[in-house]
């Protein structure tokens, strides 16, 4: 039996998916995995670098493997993704406790990397990252067995002033149609209820590949599949929202009524600098479409804080936008100057301003979920359950309200053992801390 493999995977979850392709390709070639790094023979780091708190984190993990391996626990350390993209040799040249680096055009070829590096070679491979050979690969799911990403497409085209990720992810490149809905139907016959939809953009599937639009018809296509429930949609571009995927949305009954639309910004000057497109009154005007075209939406949405020229006035149109649109779900991040960005030859930003509106940003939006949860008291609920706190005495899960890792839970009270992956539907009857918590009324499936 060959050697064991701890794989380690950091970011966003279209990261996630390509750790998961690498383990499968890894398991097909005889070795064993496992999803931690202790006593492996190799330890593999799938890396974020989009922003400064993601390359931390990333650094913090190799040091911490770097301290196990000096200690006989780790044998080799390989990193991937993104901040190996982004720094390629420095990686090596600074932290001698790794032994090789790939990038994301090499997902690929992970198998002969770590039989090179478990044969002693220092690794250091950067292909095209416009490399499509990954994306047909098949998974080992690390999810739940009851939902798992779906992502319908590499790379970006949409270019925004203060990211990288066209950079180290290459040009938007769909995934064509009947391999997703084939892997989705694998999913689906392995217990998958639950798919969430994710690319860079989602709302920009299929016009590389077929010259117009195609999310529509792949959601409607995706609902067709037996043993989904849920259908959920991450990540559209504002401006890409057609009046075609909104009725979808609306008149679907798997999808989930609960979208995850990035607007950054609402200053027409600050979206300028940032190289977005649309302005405030068309985001405006988008979000009351949204809202009354399909009733009981719930939005999330990410701001950025505090980018060069975001003055008080800039940043109060920001606040007063907010309290006017009420998102449910609100990220907002304090703008962090990227190398490689045209965002980062702007005027240094005061790191501390920028932050004190990011939790500006966040007090405000506790308050607009706390009008939410109140709104909310009396209903009954379809919650998909995920575990059992014993201290608390309750079950938790997620309603259509809530995408994993990125928002709270739903606690459920009941009588009855609720096996986890189980939907139930609870009757709304309190919240803690900005989650709403309930009684079991009815098993669903």
């Amino acid at each position: 039996m060959k050697e064991t493999i701890g794989v380690i995977s950091l970011g966003c979850a279209k990261n996630q998916v390509n750790a998961e392709q690498m383990m499968y390709l890894l398991q097909e070639a005889g070795y064993q995995i496992q999803e931690n790094v202790l006593d492996a023979d190799a330890a593999i780091i799938n890396t974020c670098g989009f922003i400064e708190s993601a390359k931390a984190e990333a650094i913090s993990h190799i040091l911490q493997c770097g301290e196990l391996k000096k200690a006989g626990k780790i044998g080799k350390i390989l990193v991937t993704g993104c901040l190996s993209q982004r720094y390629q040799e420095e990686i090596l040249k600074e932290m001698p406790e790794v032994d090789g680096v790939l990038g994301t055009g090499n997902y690929f070829d992970i198998v002969k990397a770590v039989e090179a590096l478990l044969q002693g070679q220092k690794i250091c491979q950067f292909g095209s990252i416009d490399d499509d050979r990954i994306d047909n690969v098949s998974r080992v799911l690390t999810t739940p067995t009851y939902y798992a990403y779906l992502k319908i497409a590499e790379g970006c085209d949409n270019h925004c002033a203060y990211c990288v990720i066209p950079s180290l992810r290459g040009a938007y490149r769909s995934r064509p149609m009947e391999e997703l809905l084939y892997e989705a139907r694998m999913m689906a016959e392995s217990g998958v209820k639950e798919l969430i939809v994710v690319a860079q953009d989602t709302s920009r599937y299929g016009l590389d590949l077929y010259g117009k639009r195609m999310l529509s018809e792949l959601l409607r296509q995706l609902c067709q599949i037996e043993g989904i429930v849920w259908v959920r949609v991450h990540y559209l571009y504002p401006d890409e929202i057609s009046q075609e995927l909104i009725q979808v949305i609306a008149t679907e009954p798997k999808i989930t009524k609960y979208l995850d639309i990035p607007i950054q910004h609402v200053n027409d000057k600050i979206l300028q600098k940032m190289n977005r497109r649309g302005n405030k009154a068309y985001l405006d005007q988008l979000l009351k479409r949204l809202r009354q075209e399909i009733p009981g939406l719930v939005l999330r949405t990410s701001l950025i804080t505090g980018l060069p020229g975001e003055g008080e006035e800039e940043f109060s149109e920001l606040c007063e936008f907010l309290k006017e649109h009420h998102m449910e779900r609100v990220g907002a991040f304090a703008f962090s100057p990227e190398e490689g960005t045209p965002a980062y030859t702007m005027e240094y930003p005061d790191t501390e301003i920028a932050q004190q509106r990011a939790e500006i940003i966040e007090e405000l939006q506790s308050r607009i979920m706390d009008q939410y949860n109140a709104d909310m008291m009396g209903q009954r609920l379809m919650v998909l359950c995920e575990g059992y706190d014993a201290e608390r005495g309750a079950y938790y899960g997620r309603s259509f309200a809530e995408s994993p890792d990125v928002d709270g839970r739903v606690w459920i009270y009941s009588d009855e053992i609720v096996p986890e992956g189980t939907f139930v539907t609870i009757l709304v009857d309190g919240a803690l801390d900005g989650e709403l918590m309930g009684r079991q009324a009815e098993v669903l499936a």
